[in-house]
């Protein structure tokens, strides 16, 4: 399988798996394409036209033409110039490694983070927060999150990549969305009754308990194991924590427990507030989990697995 058709296959998956639906997705594209046509000067010519293609500001091929063969990939949580680096020496060894394959973004997926964070205002609409609320909530974050990013060098990994001639490439939300819809669909079938059901859920699956043989593992930060789940939310997905002031809409809709990778001191102070139940599943055994059925749909497609080299906190779990 060349780049350009991984990169694509799992930009496809991403969509398939996108909680807001198909139909939403295809409206955003449209609205990129309203946009481009709006533009005049640099404003278009700097446009990023991926846009029209790919609904996720925070994945991309960071280096590399697409037309190299993936069989082996290094995949990564975070890839930084160091496991770049580590790849160049793997190879050096004689290794045989195609693409080093991030979780985590960087170059300008990075710099567009924010841009992906406005699809969590129609997550939360589906969950029964108005569309009109959601919005405005999330607006002030997104700000705040392209405030917090402008400052970084977001070019270094993929700056290391092109230097040793390494394709590289990193997909975000398209993981997060499938670890998103994988739990929402655990969770129905499940109908955990109490939060230590929940805790059973997410213990049975090999990405979390090699979060808790690492002394991450998940645990109730808000709540207790005898308490009742209630209505319980996923969220897994939308670039990065949302806005602290959504847990009062969240508990006006009817919403009892979330379920989460992290959350800040502020979000569950406010989660607190409005007596909603946190269930944090863990960040990197989260990442892994969504990294894991992406390359499993992706294998699919090519016919083959492709062969994993594990580093930076991710393992490989294979499901089919």
């Amino acid at each position: 399988m060349k780049l350009r058709d991984f990169y694509a296959k799992a930009i496809e998956i991403g969509i398939e798996n996108d909680p807001r639906g198909t139909e939403t997705v295809r409206d955003e594209l449209e609205q990129a394409r309203k946009k481009l046509d709006s533009l005049t000067g640099y404003e278009k010519e700097f446009f990023d036209r991926e846009a029209l293609t790919n609904p996720y500001s925070d994945s991309r091929v960071l280096n590399g033409s697409g037309d190299e063969e993936v069989r082996t990939a290094m995949v990564g949580i975070d890839i930084d110039p160091s496991e770049l680096m580590l790849a160049d020496r793997l190879r050096s060894k004689g290794q045989k490694l195609d693409l080093v394959f991030g979780h985590h973004p960087a170059g300008r997926a990075l710099a567009q983070l924010h841009e992906v964070m406005k699809m969590q205002a129609d997550i939360l609409n589906r969950m029964g927060i108005p569309i009109s609320t959601a919005e405005a909530l999330m607006d002030d974050r997104i700000r705040q999150v392209e405030r917090r990013l402008m400052p970084g060098n977001h070019m270094r990994a993929p700056d290391a990549a092109r230097l040793l001639g390494i394709p590289m490439v990193c997909l975000h939300t398209p993981c997060d969305n499938m670890v998103n819809s994988f739990l929402t669909r655990q969770v129905e079938t499940a109908a955990p009754k109490r939060l230590s059901d929940v805790l059973d859920l997410l213990y049975g699956l090999p990405e979390y308990r090699d979060g808790a043989a690492a002394g991450s593992g998940p645990s109730i930060v808000l709540g207790a194991k005898n308490r009742k789940a209630g209505k319980v939310f996923v969220d897994m997905t939308g670039g990065t924590s949302g806005s602290k002031d959504i847990y009062r809409s969240m508990a006006t809709s009817g919403i009892d427990t979330i379920v989460c990778m992290h959350i800040t001191d502020e979000h569950r102070d406010e989660a607190k507030k409005h007596h909603v139940n946190v269930v944090i599943a863990g960040h990197i055994a989260s990442d892994t989990l969504g990294v894991n059925l992406l390359l499993d749909a992706v294998s699919r497609t090519a016919g083959h697995a492709i062969d994993v080299i594990e580093c930076s906190g991710f393992r490989r779990h294979l499901r089919e």
